[in-house]
């Protein structure tokens, strides 16, 4: 199998980086497109991948191409990679806001994936959300399914609109817990700890926190309601939380991110 990778931003390199050691490309090297000669330069020193700066020698091989390029860098690439393509070829997106409709018309294919990824693909932690156009095979899409499990976990969504909300709550999510972060962290740092004790308290907090809810069948609720004592120390945060109407601040703040990630399908 033959996979190319097209921009090697963040996403483009996490997904390149992931996929690099896949089985599921036998002999082939990883092969990746870019234009930006430092980047090309980093890459080639790599080893790992077979390095691009002109689509004419890399795109008409390539069974599987990942598309990891800036939403409005589009009409130029898209007109470049036109007669290069052909209809065996399948269309991976690992942009925002694109729809699988744009992508076809605009390269005139049939097999459309469009996946929403998310940061902590760069450590082999991310989900990604995914789902194809008709003319997708259920081989191709394990295919598919297997390279996006490189970097983590994938989940199948049965349409588009699937994919905008996961953008609010997986894709723009990382974001969201570091905002909570930062505010431990300056309420830490105002209590007169140290920097390093600060990121220690804050970090071990969180990850402490995960690993109890992904080792036990209960929700976060419950683990609300063992930690916080009637009259404690905890309550009195939670309930200054619920004072402040938090919870429906960050239900916003996840719906905010879908409707944009709507509008930006929009515009295409």
């Amino acid at each position: 199998m033959r996979v190319l990778v097209i921009g090697a931003g963040n996403m483009g390199l996490t997904y390149s980086e992931g996929m690099a050691e896949s089985p599921l490309l036998s002999k082939h090297k990883l092969r990746i497109y870019d234009t930006d000669p430092k980047k090309i330069e980093s890459l080639n020193k790599d080893g790992r991948f077979n390095v691009f700066e002109n689509l004419d020698d890399c795109l008409p091989k390539a069974d599987i191409v990942f598309i990891a390029v800036k939403p409005y860098h589009i009409e130029n690439l898209f007109e470049k990679m036109q007669p290069l393509i052909n209809d065996s070829q399948i269309f991976v997106s690992l942009m925002a806001g694109v729809t699988i409709d744009t992508i076809q018309e605009k390269l005139n294919v049939k097999k459309v994936i469009r996946t929403m990824p998310n940061l902590p693909a760069q450590v082999g932690k991310g989900v990604t959300s995914y789902t194809e156009s008709d003319a997708v095979s259920k081989v191709e899409l394990i295919m598919v399914r297997n390279l996006l499990d490189t970097t983590g976990t994938s989940i199948h969504v049965n349409t588009e609109k699937f994919i905008d909300a996961s953008t609010g709550i997986s894709g723009s999510g990382p974001a969201y817990v570091f905002y909570f972060m930062q505010s431990m962290l300056e309420a830490a740092l105002k209590m007169g700890f140290s920097d390093y004790d600060s990121k220690v308290l804050v970090s071990s907090t969180f990850e402490g926190a995960i690993e109890l809810f992904n080792q036990n069948n209960i929700s976060p609720k419950s683990w609300i309601d063992k930690v916080a004592s009637k009259g404690g120390t905890t309550q009195a945060a939670i309930d200054s939380m619920e004072d402040n109407n938090v919870k429906q601040l960050i239900q916003d703040a996840a719906y905010a991110a879908f409707d944009r990630a709507v509008e930006l399908g929009k515009e295409d």
